[in-house]
């Protein structure tokens, strides 16, 4: 006697049959539609799309046509539900020849307006496919782009409000940029780029909750650096060897463990030739190694108290500085004569800038004047003061240059 076997399957409710096709290859998805009427185009509503090695085997120059339109239509076809996922392989390079052209900008289109929240592509080429309007797509959570050997560029405006997880593996990216990112759910960060040559991650610095991710940098080639952050959990720099400026900003060194990690971060960058930085916290200079190459260096110091002392110490480290910028307002107690002298004071120190101007800036210029043996250019900047307060000061720093006996210009702006 036969037996009856009862289809339970085919009784669940189609969206619950779709979101179970979406588990299996393309190719076995399209397979099930011969199952029963019912089961004839749930294939054509699935979520998560992917060709591969696997769903393109067995295509010959017989049947690639009908490959091509079989995706034209599965994609493009009209009131289709959301994608989930959309995946393209190398495999489909292999026959996306003159002979049989893809659409590929277009089935990325295709998925993007169909709100895809990840796009995987791991292509041999993507310079000429890849759609302008993927780069400001808001529904996109994971972006995968993979063209190793090959260089792409990128559109000028990119706006990936909802992005979560960014991944670009291309031996030939030279410029990247995050702006005012949020990687609070992001647990390592990891930049593996020997061609890179400018990068920039400017995160979300109006939040300080628990930062649990670890910045990890492998760009050898890289010439300039811009860092914005609260102190990570850890940083891992290789040797930039071919850095010449670096603009870092950092806060939240409220322990000693995020001051040594912080020093870290510094550390990375030692053979910089320009340094613009930027702290809100003393962080242990004992641990610097000497910046041989620095000759530019612009000091913001905000919010703490002993930033003066720090500065002169940090000025141990750089032999070589020639240039001098200090934006940070002076505060009353340095003892600046019991300060030792830096070895750039007395032998390479030719200019220094001094802004944000008040009543005790007149202590640390005399300290410069008195130690910086061959300063040629003092600029100061006093746009915070009263008009009265301004003529005075202005003439006492002249008296002061004048007493010093250095043949030195005295730039004063008002």
């Amino acid at each position: 006697m036969a037996m009856c076997v009862e289809d339970r399957i085919s009784s669940f409710l189609d969206p619950i049959l779709c979101h179970i096709l979406s588990f299996l290859p393309i190719k076995e998805a399209v397979r099930t539609s011969i199952i029963s009427t019912k089961w004839r185009y749930l294939f054509a509503s699935i979520s998560t799309i992917k060709f591969d090695g696997y769903s393109m085997s067995g295509l010959t120059d017989r049947n690639i046509d009908s490959f091509k339109n079989f995706v034209d239509r599965l994609l493009k076809s009209p009131d289709q539900v959301g994608l989930d996922c959309f995946r393209l392989s190398h495999e489909i390079c292999l026959w996306n020849d003159g002979d049989h052209d893809f659409d590929i900008s277009g089935w990325i289109c295709a998925a993007l307006c169909r709100g895809v929240k990840e796009i995987d592509l791991q292509l041999g080429y993507l310079e000429d496919i890849l759609p302008a309007v993927l780069f400001t797509c808001g529904s996109l959570v994971t972006l995968k782009l993979d063209a190793v050997g090959h260089k792409f560029k990128f559109p000028s405006d990119v706006c990936l409000g909802n992005l979560k997880t960014l991944y670009f593996r291309d031996s030939f990216f030279e410029d990247l940029a995050f702006i005012e990112c949020d990687f609070y759910n992001t647990s390592v960060i990891n930049i593996q780029t020997p061609s890179l040559k400018r990068f920039i991650l400017d995160f979300d610095l109006g939040g300080f909750g628990d930062l649990n991710y670890v910045v990890v940098i492998n760009a050898p080639n890289l010439v300039y650096f811009q860092y914005s952050d609260v102190v990570a959990q850890g940083y891992t720099l290789s040797t930039m060897k071919s850095i010449e400026k670096a603009h870092i900003s950092i806060c939240g060194c409220d322990t000693i463990d995020s001051q040594t990690i912080a020093t870290h971060l510094i550390q990375g960058i030692c053979n910089v030739r320009s340094l613009r930085l930027t702290i809100d916290k003393i962080f242990r200079t004992i641990r610097l190694p000497i910046f041989h190459n620095l000759i530019e260096f612009e000091f913001l110091g905000h919010g703490f108290n002993g930033r003066e002392t720090w500065l002169v110490e940090f000025l141990h480290c750089v032999h070589n500085l020639k240039t001098l910028i200090l934006n940070f307002s002076v505060v009353a107690g340095t003892q600046w004569k019991v300060l030792e002298v830096p070895f750039c004071l007395s032998f390479h120190l030719k200019k220094i800038e001094i802004s944000r101007f008040n009543t005790y800036i007149i202590e640390i210029v005399l300290y410069f004047l008195d130690n910086a043996m061959i300063l040629e250019k003092l600029i100061i900047t006093m746009d915070n003061l009263t008009v009265t307060r301004k003529k005075k000061t202005r003439k006492q720093l002249l008296q002061l240059v004048k007493s010093s006996k250095k043949c030195l210009k005295l730039v004063v702006i008002l």
